[in-house]
């Protein structure tokens, strides 16, 4: 895929993954690298976090609440204070079975102390919420 979604803008470009970082995923689509034209060279990718590192960037992909949960407590205890922690969900068109849309994401996010600062869509199926920590928690 040469870009995603509709703006033309590369993924990596607006997930903000640059070299040096260190990126976890969880619950990904098997073909998640297909999604990137453009990845960075030296960036620590974890698709199955070691869980021993402090990521700068996490992307999280959620089809039910429980997943939800579970990357939010991953995220806890490994998202740097300056990182950023991609929330993404199945497009309704997508076909993806879910009990998940932005609406209950976003509002879990903010009771969880992050603040949605972007949405973008990750590819044709997939749409996300960028979060961070608020300012003044850093």
């Amino acid at each position: 895929m040469d870009n995603a979604g509709y703006s033309g803008t590369p993924l990596a470009k607006k997930l903000g993954i640059k070299s040096g970082m260190v990126v976890q995923v969880l619950f990904c689509p098997k073909a998640y690298l297909s999604f990137f034209s453009d990845f960075p060279d030296y960036v620590h990718l974890e698709i199955k976090p070691e869980y021993s590192k402090q990521a700068d960037l996490i992307h999280l992909f959620v089809h039910s609440e429980e997943e939800l949960e579970i990357g939010f407590k991953h995220a806890s205890k490994h998202l740097r204070k300056s990182g950023s922690l991609w929330i993404s969900w199945p497009k309704k068109t997508s076909g993806i079975l879910t009990e998940v849309d932005k609406f209950p994401i976003r509002s879990y996010g903010l009771e969880n102390g992050l603040v949605d600062v972007k949405v973008a869509a990750i590819d044709e199926q997939w749409s996300g919420l960028k979060f961070m920590y608020r300012v003044k928690d850093r």
